[in-house]
């Protein structure tokens, strides 16, 4: 199985991911990584692990759906059989959305349905867990249909909520979980035990 990536920054997920197909618990090759941003840490850690990573975005593709076209060229050539979101801040285009319907994979740092969807993203998140006054969150991994955070769940791993949390302490336990959480889902994906079909 070959994996392709799309990430704006960090790109810490995929960093859990790429350790794990190195050490061989994720049976699963990364093929490539699509970044939006030139100066996204992401481009440096695809280079430290062998694996391409092209710069597509609007200054590239001013035409969104030439941009869209472009996106799916380049996973196409690279063989990628599931494509994986790593903080990506853009919408996917129809066109990837059609050609790997059921092969996308996100991670959103709230238990879905909760805390989901248009504008509910990074800090964001965590602030709105704490003004509602959960009392845990957590992270989940789904996959991505044209609407924000509403396709079909594969799996959740659960935070507690602690009295004196801020965002920013929330986000780091979080953060934790979502390293662990979706390496684990893509192995189980890659040795059948989660079938998208």
């Amino acid at each position: 199985m070959k994996l392709g990536f799309l990430a704006s920054h960090g790109g810490s997920n995929m960093q859990a991911i790429l350790d794990r197909c190195a050490d061989g618990s994720i049976a699963a090759t990364p093929a490539l990584l699509v970044c939006n941003n030139p100066k996204a840490h992401a481009i440096e850690r695809a280079a430290l692990a062998g694996m391409p990573a092209k710069v597509l975005n609007g200054k590239t593709h001013p035409d969104l759906a030439d941009l869209d076209a472009a996106i799916l060229q380049s996973m196409r050539e690279a063989g990628v059989d599931l494509l994986i979101l790593a903080g990506y801040m853009k919408k996917i285009g129809p066109q990837v959305l059609t050609a790997f319907q059921g092969k996308i994979l996100n991670i959103h740092p709230s238990l879905l349905p909760k805390f989901g969807g248009h504008g509910m993203y990074g800090m964001r998140v965590h602030e709105a867990v704490l003004e509602a006054g959960e009392s845990e969150s957590g992270a989940t991994v789904h996959l991505v249909t044209e609407k924000f955070d509403e396709g079909p769940i594969l799996q959740q791993a659960q935070v507690p909520v602690l009295e004196n949390d801020t965002a920013e302490s929330l986000q780091a336990r979080v953060l934790e979980q979502e390293h662990r959480l979706y390496p684990d889902t893509i192995a189980k994906i890659a040795s059948g035990q989660i079938s998208l079909s």
